[in-house]
């Protein structure tokens, strides 16, 4: 039985008054029956689109954003609204097209610029991204998202210093943003400047997230009247990341090693599991707060942790890279027979680790994307003695690495 119009506004009001108060999940119903009602009404159509919005629920918010979008050409929050679920659903250049009209709206509209940037940066046109986060900014130079957002690009593309300047911007109005703090540390801590970019990096322990924490007290660099345990942050103590962080990082103090069993038989230094009981620590810190806590410089690193195991002579090159070994090696490839290597070339992970904490002669190929830990310096490493980085990319590098071996 068809609704009345008293009887669709009384629907509308009760919808509109339970969005007003966050209840979506109950004004949605309310609002579908509205616009089922009135299939060409744009306000009807836009709220009924706003609400699934707002449930996460955007391939059944599409049909009625577009509907808004097309019966409210003038209205831009109805254009925005359509290009935000458009970009949530992967389709960016019904999402532009429809920033553009709302653009040539409301021009002077920073965030519109913003979006745009978002969307163009998606689809790959890079300097176009950049251009529309320029005009957002000569809007509103203190648009966070915006300076957030210029900054990465910017970092891409090696401009560090414009990058630092775009953080430094955002932070002056939201100083205590744990993201923003976190992204500043990483650039200067992969231009080597540790002394401002590790406070800065503690940041990461204030974000919420899937990183593992012990119950306790967190070491601040305080003498203790106890033991103190070290901890990698990954969830996963079997991951590659965990066990690369505990052999690079485990140095320096006096502190029991949170560890995977398969580190703790080869590691010479009192270790604990995971899950088991802490009683007897009075206090813990994540393995990538020690520089920081123990005040290390990248020109003076204490000594890698000590490992039972021992090299031995051998004529196989140990390969632990995805790209492949040159025709005519001979390769080993098994973790558990680093001992038995000459030489080891290998990516940024643990066995590559395992044999510079070794003393086997190591080559580390490292990508653009390297952990800052690495700082921006190639050659001989400070982390391990016998350790030469590379660039991924230096083939010829490595050739005549491989050639004199």
């Amino acid at each position: 039985m068809a609704l009345s119009d008293l009887q669709l506004q009384a629907l509308a009001r009760d919808a509109i008054q339970r969005a007003a108060a966050g209840d979506f999940a109950a004004a949605e119903p309310l609002l579908a029956q509205v616009a089922e009602a009135r299939p060409n009404s744009g306000q009807a159509q836009h709220l009924l689109g706003q609400a699934r919005l707002k449930l996460g629920r955007f391939s059944e918010a599409r049909e009625p954003l577009e509907r808004a979008a097309k019966f409210l050409p003038k209205e831009v929050a109805a254009q925005v609204n359509f290009a935000g679920c458009l970009s949530v659903l992967g389709e960016h250049e019904a999402a532009l097209a429809a920033l553009d009209r709302a653009h040539r709206l409301r021009p002077d509209d920073g965030a519109i610029h913003h979006n745009r940037g978002r969307t163009l940066e998606a689809l790959g046109r890079v300097e176009d991204a950049e251009r529309a986060y320029d005009a957002a900014l000569a809007i509103d130079h203190r648009l966070q998202p915006s300076l957030s957002a210029r900054a990465n690009l910017l970092a891409k593309r090696g401009d560090w210093m414009g990058a630092l300047a775009d953080l430094d911007m955002a932070l002056t109005s939201q100083p205590n943003d744990a993201p923003l703090r976190l992204r500043r540390g990483e650039l200067l801590l992969r231009q080597g400047d540790w002394l401002r970019g590790l406070p800065d990096h503690e940041a990461r322990l204030d974000i919420t997230g899937e990183r593992y924490a012990p119950g306790l007290p967190r070491w601040q660099g305080e003498p203790l009247a106890g033991p103190l345990m070290i901890y990698p942050e990954q969830v996963d103590i079997e991951s590659d990341a965990a066990l690369r962080d505990t052999l690079m990082l485990a140095r320096g103090i006096e502190a029991t090693v949170q560890c995977s069993p398969k580190l703790a038989s080869w590691l010479d230094v009192p270790t604990i599991g995971r899950g088991e009981p802490l009683h007897d620590f009075v206090a813990a810190a994540p393995l990538r707060s020690l520089p920081l806590l123990l005040n290390w410089t990248p020109q003076a690193l204490p000594t890698p942790v000590a490992l039972r195991l021992k090299p031995q002579a051998a004529s196989a090159i140990g390969w632990f890279s995805p790209s492949a070994p040159p025709a005519g090696i001979m390769v080993e490839r098994e973790p558990e027979r680093i001992t038995n290597c000459r030489l080891v070339v290998g990516a940024d992970v643990w066995p590559t680790h395992l044999a510079a904490a070794l003393g086997v002669p190591t080559i580390l190929l490292l990508d653009q994307a390297a952990d800052w830990l690495w700082g921006p310096h190639r050659g001989a490493s400070p982390w391990y003695a016998n350790l030469e980085v590379l660039s991924a990319d230096d083939s010829d590098g490595l050739a005549a690495r491989l050639a004199g071996c």
